[in-house]
């Protein structure tokens, strides 16, 4: 069994030698709302799509 000295010097060149990087997880989470933003905004514009196409054939069977 190891001394807790030497468990402490361990654990402090481990973490000096192999630093958590959390900076992977920012960029996962950017990812993921640009996702999201851009299914919301893909439906945004496919329903205004379909609205002006309605009222354009609309104006068009009117006038004709």
């Amino acid at each position: 069994m190891q001394s807790p000295i030497a468990h402490d010097t361990l654990m402090r060149l481990a973490n000096r030698r192999f630093p958590t990087a959390e900076e992977g997880q920012d960029l996962l989470e950017y990812g993921l709302l640009a996702a999201l933003i851009a299914i919301f905004a893909l439906g945004a514009v496919a329903a205004v799509g379909q609205t002006i196409y309605t009222v354009f054939w609309k104006t068009i069977e009117v006038a004709f």
